[in-house]
């Protein structure tokens, strides 16, 4: 199983750069109150890249193990529900413009600290 490890690692790092690429295209649209943010494919895409990400997770914590990886892996987990609910109040759930800048913000940097903790493996990420 650890020789797909390489190629899933490289599906789940391409979807993670995919996924915070789209939501930062998505929250821009939705600051200049664009009628791309409607469009069929920004409705679509987020969710097949993000299930993609998801699957991909699950499958390199089957190889690598969850126990001895726990601290990391669950700092990650945790960090991706909080981007998640940031995320919703960026894009739709913020009731004014000045909050959807601010949650926008703020789930951008949730996201650069998941990023560090899954190249750091520490559950501190950049904050060590």
């Amino acid at each position: 199983m650890t020789e797909f490890f390489p190629i899933l690692r490289a599906i789940h790092m391409s979807c993670a750069a995919l996924s915070i690429t789209g939501f930062v295209l998505r929250w821009i649209w939705m600051l200049n109150d664009s009628r791309l943010l409607n469009a069929r494919a920004s409705k679509i895409v987020p969710h097949i890249v993000d299930t993609l990400l998801l699957l991909s997770a699950i499958a390199l914590v089957v190889i690598v193990g969850f126990q001895a990886n726990a601290a990391w892996i669950s700092t990650k987990i945790l960090s991706l529900v909080v981007y998640i609910v940031l995320g919703t109040f960026a894009l739709k759930r913020g009731r004014t413009k000045g909050v959807r800048t601010v949650t926008g913000v703020l789930a951008i940097i949730v996201f650069a600290f998941i990023a560090s903790v899954a190249r750091t493996h520490d559950p501190l990420g950049f904050l060590r």
